[in-house]
């Protein structure tokens, strides 16, 4: 099997390593593609060692045929089509309130332990979500993703004829605009990049860049002055943060998609005289890819129009510089297999 390997420092390895039989409880799976997540690139930049035990695999959009059952397994046979549900929740604390997905304990696959950019993976079965046969692999590699923009929106309990803002055009950001467009939702996007502002006019979703235009003036016109009922921030900037509070109209909500590892001032005064709800998105739930799976099967979200590059495992190490110096690029793809 051939395994990808980060090393630390901006660098990764590809070399061959023998297959491991699956653990009871486990499968083991032929990665199709793995995509590379924001996360990926963040720990290629070097946030979280603390998290890696380096050499190490990271990776965890997967789109994966089973390739061999552990002990124990069952409702699974060899040459299903499968994606991954990334979370391992560990040892439930009273803290957690039942909120498995994002416990105290939680392990994340593919930065806590090994991940999906090799050929052949060992995962839990009950991660596993069974994709339709009629769906592309590449597109099965999008799920993850867009399980994340399903979650998000269900959160933000976005409902038909609402207006919304997505601040931020990125991979997470279109796909959440895409999502609530999808429940019926006014959306306007808003982003400072011109590649993506052009891909998103492309998709149909109405764009605003913030650097040349009054992003409050913006969002008061295309609400016909009633401002946004819901605004997504997924910028991950200062600047997005600041502007969220001013977005939303008296009792609107505000979704906190980006993750800020650093503190940010929030315009509390405003939440308060607005009666703002304030409300922090992390992950997925089971319910929130079985959503994404129908969606995708529908082909009412546009996948394949978020694919920038599809690469081989082996050219890696390029892709992951290349997503440095195109910060304009959605979505890549490493086939694995």
């Amino acid at each position: 099997m051939s395994t990808l390997l980060f090393t630390g420092n901006q660098s990764f390895r590809v070399e061959p390593t023998a297959t491991v039989p699956p653990l009871p409880g486990e499968v083991q799976l032929q990665v199709a593609y793995c995509g590379v997540c924001g996360t990926d690139v963040h720990l290629y930049h070097g946030a979280m060692p603390h998290r890696l035990s380096l050499p190490q695999v990271i990776g965890h959009e997967v789109s994966a045929e089973i390739a061999a059952l552990g002990a124990g397994v069952s409702g699974w046979k060899v040459g299903d089509r499968v994606t991954v549900r990334p979370l391992q929740p560990g040892t439930e604390d009273p803290s957690d309130n039942g909120q498995h997905h994002i416990g105290k304990n939680l392990k994340f696959i593919g930065i806590d332990t090994p991940g999906g950019m090799q050929s052949h993976w060992n995962v839990p079965a009950h991660t596993l979500h069974r994709l339709p046969d009629t769906l592309p692999l590449t597109l099965g590699a999008m799920i993850e993703p867009l399980a994340v923009a399903c979650h998000d929106v269900r959160l933000g309990q976005v409902q038909a004829g609402e207006q919304v803002v997505v601040i931020g055009g990125g991979p997470i950001g279109i796909l959440i605009a895409l999502v609530a467009r999808q429940k019926g939702a006014h959306v306007l996007v808003s982003e400072v990049n011109a590649a993506r502002l052009e891909l998103a006019g492309s998709l149909g979703l109405p764009t605003v860049n913030p650097a040349t235009t009054d992003l409050v003036a913006e969002v008061e016109a295309f609400t016909n002055g009633a401002m946004a009922d819901v605004v997504f921030e997924v910028s991950g900037v200062a600047a997005g943060v600041a502007a969220m509070t001013q977005l939303a109209r008296a009792r609107g909500r505000l979704v906190m998609v980006a993750i800020h590892a650093e503190q940010k001032a929030v315009d509390l005064f405003r939440v308060f005289w607005r009666e703002l709800q304030l409300i922090g998105v992390r992950v997925y739930e089971p319910q929130d890819f079985e959503e994404a799976i129908a969606l995708a099967e529908s082909g009412t979200i546009p996948l394949e129009k978020l694919i920038t590059q599809i690469a081989p495992l082996a050219d890696a190490q390029s892709v992951f510089d290349a997503i440095d110096r195109n910060p304009a690029g959605m979505k890549y793809l490493l086939q694995c297999s």
